[in-house]
Order: structure tokens, then sequence, then C-alpha cells
């Protein structure tokens, strides 16, 4: 992978991981478009991953601050309700990292027309949300515990390439009751772990070196600051979008991207 394969990556990375689009299925779109399928790609994801979740954190530095202010007092207040929500919800993400670690990269390496179903099925969800949620949000409520627990699932199937993240678990969070602005915030802080620790651990085994990646390092950070700035862009972007509208058009977006990758991939 050379400096500019890993700048557009980077730059897809960062625009599609907070907006309800697959940011996985686009990496493996940009690969086959840009005519480089990368052997070793789920290091480069984890680093503009990684990437994503430094714009998370810049973007909601304030609420996460306030947070873990109030979380390391040890009282049973809102705040370390919420923190603790949000543990709470990785726990089906944690069981999918832990024991099909390997099944999990294997669907990686699958072809467009994994990808393609997969948008589409994003779509699918994305319409539900959009025709079954109400306009007037004044009677939802903000995330419980049991609402957690739905969305920390989605967060564990959108695993799969081609299935939205974001998509996923904001679309079950708006079916579940949650308010608009509460389950796109949540969604996003509720991956700041799972992805850290992924990191940290691939770090400890020298997963990124250009070694064992067979990517160079240059590559590797061009990526990572191309994601950075976009998911920033991305992320205030989200944030904003998702309390003034509901999420019809990127469900006709993924409709078209998946039709388009099927076809691509068929033809």
């Amino acid at each position: 992978m050379d400096w500019l394969q890993a700048l557009i990556l980077g730059i897809i990375q960062g625009l599609t991981e907070f907006l309800p689009v697959s940011s996985s299925g686009h990496l493996i779109i940009g690969e086959e478009l840009l005519g480089k399928k990368i052997d070793n790609n789920i290091v480069f994801a984890i680093v503009v991953h990684c990437a994503t979740v430094l714009s998370t954190i810049t973007i909601l530095r304030k609420e996460i601050t306030a947070l873990f202010l109030k979380f390391f007092k040890l009282q049973w207040n809102a705040e370390t309700q919420y923190v603790c929500m949000i543990l709470f919800s990785m726990i089906p993400v944690m069981i999918v990292g832990l024991f099909f670690k390997e099944t999990v990269e294997n669907f990686f390496r699958k072809d467009l027309v994994f990808v393609g179903s997969m948008l589409i099925f994003t779509a699918m969800l994305l319409l539900l949300s959009s025709l079954f949620v109400k306009r007037d949000q004044r009677d939802k409520r903000n995330v419980g515990w049991g609402s957690a627990f739905l969305v920390g699932i989605a967060q564990a199937v959108a695993v799969l390439p081609g299935l939205s993240r974001s998509g996923a678990t904001i679309a079950t969070g708006l079916l579940a009751g949650v308010k608009k602005e509460e389950v796109a915030k949540f969604s996003f802080l509720m991956v700041l772990i799972p992805i850290l620790g992924e990191t940290a651990l691939s770090a400890l085994k020298g997963d990124f070196s250009a070694a064992v990646s067979e990517i160079p390092t240059s590559s590797l950070v061009i990526g990572f600051l191309a994601a950075y700035v976009c998911g920033c862009l991305a992320c205030k972007f989200m944030l904003e979008l998702v309390k003034r509208t509901n999420l019809l058009w990127f469900a006709l977006y993924c409709s078209v991207v998946g039709i388009g990758a099927l076809i691509y991939a068929l033809c």
C-alpha cells in the first residue's frame, strides 16, 4: 500500500465511520476500486478505527471528561450509571472478540457480494427506523439498561463488513424508544474501549510493524491522520444531523451502493 492509497482509504474511513453507511464496507469497496487488495487489511482497519476513536474523544471531550470525573467519585450518580451502561453494552462485542475473533477476521476477506448484501441490510434497518420512529421526540427516553444491551447486541452483529455499526446501533436505539441525540452520543461512546483494547493488543503483539503487516509505517501514519481529521468533521456533522432529520436518505444511499457493489462483483 503506497501513501496515496492510504490517504484515500483513510479519508473514506474517517468520513464513513460516523455516518450510517459502513466504514468497513467502504474500505473493502475502496480497495477493489483502487485495484489494491490488502492481504492484511485487518491491521490497517484497526489503525484507522483507532484514529476515528481519537476523533470521538476530541469532539466529545467535554462529555467524556464530565462522565469520568463523576465516575471516579465512586458514587452511584447519573454519570456513574451511564458509564456502567456503556460497559454493560460492550458485553456482546467482547464475547464476539474473545470467542469468534478468527471468524470475524475471515469476514474481512469476503468479496463484494457479501459487502453489498450487508449494505442492503443496513439500508433496511435505517428504513425501519425512519418509518416507525415518531418525529416528536418529547415522549422518548434516555438510554436505559435494556436499550443499552440491545444496542450492544447491534454493535456485536455490526462487526460484519458492510453492516454499518453506527447505523445498526442508532437504528436499534431509535426503535427501542431512545431519543435521537442520546442514542447517537451513546453509539459513538460505546465503541471507544473495544477499539482501544484491540489496538493495544495488536501493538503488544507487534502487528503494526512493516514486517508483520506488510504495510509501510508511513502509509499507516498517513491513513491514521487522514481518518482522524475526516472523522472529527463527520462526528460533529452526524451528531447535529441526527437531531434534525431521519435516516431515510442514508438508507437510500446504502441501497444504491449495495446494489452497485453487487452489480460490480457479478459482472
